[in-house]
């Protein structure tokens, strides 16, 4: 539990340092603004900041430092935010009830004010089951790690489809795992979508996982929770149950980046709010989880009537996205926002 405290705390004190003033030039207060606000159980820190802020990822510029809101992401239904005006400059202020007490072992006392709260119960960042089901088993592999993954090299009796409760049969298994997710690769993400050269990783199909009976070459495992028939030659890796952060640091990558949209895990050609898009940017160009990017639509070319030529008309925003997992040439984001229907082959660059 308290694990879970620490590190979003030392994220706040980075998080409530005095901003730029380039950044603090850019705030903007959304048009009918309210006062104040109560926070309730469903919340989330994008929501509350975006009927504040033009721009809700900047929200961690307003929070006022004081000893009741020693961690903005700790935040809990009952709570009061108040909008108020330092030196000129709108500041977010939270009022809470510090009679709230309870007598489950579960519980941290965050000082100096003796308010008791479960962890689990403060807001999160983003809505959780947004992105949870995107970063619970790899969605991408390179074409690295589909050449090197260990692979089904037969199945019991000599099935061309295995499912629940079947034995398989696979070689380069890994020992240092007992569990794992069967994969097979789908549809190649291209850098340039367009031009299909290089491409930069395969789409992962999780089929089904597979528990180890015995180590060997090949190795015997017994498959588990089928969603897919599973064959001969897919892929297997190890299952890993990952922590997933609900909270983000949310902020505008540290230098400039361009890049496109290049895939939606669902199959679809447009995404809207709170679903997941794949950049062809990552780690290698200074992504890092919680980077905020704007989406912008390429202008339509248009015949001057003057002049008879033709003319390209500006980009048009769409709307903003966050990276929620980086790899390294190519990204996960969540569409935070959307003011029309973000559609494949987008461009992405800083906000």
């Amino acid at each position: 539990m308290f694990k879970g405290y620490i590190l979003p705390s030392l994220l706040a004190l980075a998080l409530l340092m005095p901003s730029s003033a380039t950044v603090a030039d850019s705030l903007n207060l959304r048009e009918g603004h309210p006062d104040r606000h109560v926070v309730v159980k469903g919340d989330t820190l994008w929501d509350i900041s975006a009927k504040f802020l033009q721009d809700p990822w900047l929200w961690p510029e307003i929070w006022d430092v004081n000893p009741e809101l020693g961690n903005p992401h700790l935040i809990y239904p009952g709570d009061v935010i108040f909008l108020s005006y330092v030196d000129g400059k709108p500041v977010l202020t939270v009022n809470r009830d510090e009679t709230r007490t309870t007598d489950d072992p579960n519980t941290v006392i965050l000082s100096p004010f003796p308010r008791i709260s479960k962890l689990d119960h403060a807001i999160p960042m983003i809505p959780y089951d947004a992105i949870h089901q995107f970063l619970d088993h790899p969605f991408i592999m390179t074409p690295e790690e589909v050449e090197h993954a260990a692979y089904i090299a037969a199945s019991e009796e000599g099935r061309l489809i295995s499912g629940n409760d079947h034995k398989i049969y696979a070689r380069g298994l890994p020992n240092t795992y007992s569990e794992f997710d069967i994969i097979r690769p789908g549809r190649p993400y291209y850098n340039d979508p367009k031009r299909k050269k290089e491409i930069l990783g395969y789409e992962a199909i999780k089929l089904a996982t597979a528990r180890v009976e015995a180590f060997g070459d090949p190795s015997t495992l017994r498959i588990k929770h089928s969603a897919k028939e599973v064959l001969v030659g897919d892929r297997l890796v190890p299952s890993r149950q990952q922590a997933i952060s609900q909270n983000f640091n949310p902020k505008a990558p540290s230098k400039q980046v361009n890049g496109q949209i290049i895939s939606v895990p669902a199959g679809i050609t447009r995404v809207s709010q709170f679903q997941i898009a794949v950049v062809n940017i990552g780690t290698v160009d200074g992504l890092k989880t919680g980077n905020i990017l704007a989406v912008f639509q390429q202008g339509r070319q248009v015949r001057d009537p003057e002049t008879r030529k033709m003319i390209q008309l500006p980009d048009e925003r769409a709307g903003i996205m966050m990276i929620v997992r980086t790899l390294n040439r190519f990204s996960y984001a969540l569409i935070m926002e959307a003011s029309r229907d973000i559609r494949l082959y987008d461009m992405v660059r800083n906000p």
